[in-house]
């Protein structure tokens, strides 16, 4: 019964970020008439002068231009999985995670994309990725799916992990080995040693938190369902929540350069920016950008954002650039 209903629960978390597992089918294109713009987009990364973006059905583009132009990458493996993650380890090697326990690995910048990992007998999803060193990665999702690779992504191992088994939404952390992991009815879970020993906070929040981002060693920030923000000022000792005038959930982030803050992105085109304490200094929204589930920052002044109507150039398409 337990997992019936957590299946149900993960359901509608990804539902809600845009038809994660309703796969849509649209009509083929030619290489020069790519139509980024009809694609769910669930991942941006910014990789020097370079822009990647995965999404529904195993989509992974690259980008050039910032983003007004995109090349399809060559995948070894063809599947219809969602991809949910994407990270740099360095300007060569990349990793992509996603539904169906599916993990790729780049070592062309991501022109070309092989499959290190993939599960569909289990068929649960990994929802992010993360690592400090570009080396030491982990992999995370679903029932408390927690993965790590310890030669940059070749090779993976189950971890078992606090939290009885509550889905694991979205992570964070620095260099100096202080990380945060946090997803389903408030659960966040805390590392001062790089990951080798987690504590469980107190819960203070009764609903599924999406993501977290660090600002600083202490000043760190959660947020997820219903429009909720919270923001620490002591490495998630005490929380406070951050007063927004939308109940719409928060699914994505981008940190700015610099002491600027954050922008966390969400449905209804919401973007929110905090400072580099977490204090609100604006909220506004964008028409016409639908449910917003990702963003990166290009430089100091412009943003872009991506979700369920993909990415493109231009304030009136899924691809927004956002002056601050």
């Amino acid at each position: 019964m337990r997992q019936l209903i957590g299946y149900a629960v993960s359901g509608v978390i990804l539902a809600a970020v845009a038809f994660a597992f309703a796969p849509r089918n649209p009509a083929a294109l030619a290489a020069t008439q790519l139509q980024v713009d009809r694609v769910q987009v669930n991942a941006l990364l910014v990789n020097g002068q370079q822009l990647l973006a995965a999404g529904e059905r195993g989509t992974l583009l690259s980008s050039l231009d910032s983003g007004r132009s995109w090349q399809s990458a060559q995948v070894s493996a063809e599947r219809e999985a969602t991809l949910t993650g994407l990270i740099a380890l360095n300007p060569q090697t990349l990793v992509a995670v996603g539904h169906d326990g599916w993990i790729l690995r780049s070592e062309d910048s991501g022109r070309s994309w092989q499959e290190t990992r993939y599960d569909a007998d289990l068929g649960e999803p990994l929802l992010g990725v993360w690592s400090g060193d570009g080396a030491q990665v982990v992999a995370y999702g679903s029932y408390g799916k927690y993965l790590e690779s310890s030669d940059a992504g070749r090779h993976w191992q189950a971890r078992e992990m606090p939290g009885d088994g509550a889905h694991f939404n979205g992570m964070d952390g620095d260099r100096q080995g202080r990380r945060m992991l946090v997803g389903e009815q408030g659960l966040v879970l805390r590392s001062e040693d790089g990951g080798q020993h987690w504590q469980q906070l107190p819960p203070f929040y009764n609903g599924s938190l999406f993501g977290v981002v660090s600002l600083s060693a202490s000043h760190w920030v959660a947020y997820g369902m219903r429009g909720q923000v919270f923001r620490s000022v002591d490495f998630g000792d005490n929380w406070q929540p951050v007063a927004l005038d939308s109940s719409q959930p928060i699914y994505g982030h981008a940190r700015l350069p610099g002491e600027a803050g954050v922008v966390l992105v969400g449905a209804g085109s919401q973007l929110i920016h905090l400072d580099g304490q977490g204090q609100l200094l604006d909220s506004s929204r964008r028409n016409g950008l639908g449910t917003l589930t990702s963003a990166v920052a290009l430089n100091a002044r412009h943003l872009l954002v991506a979700g369920e109507r993909g990415v493109s150039q231009g304030p009136d398409s899924g691809l927004a650039v956002h002056a601050q």
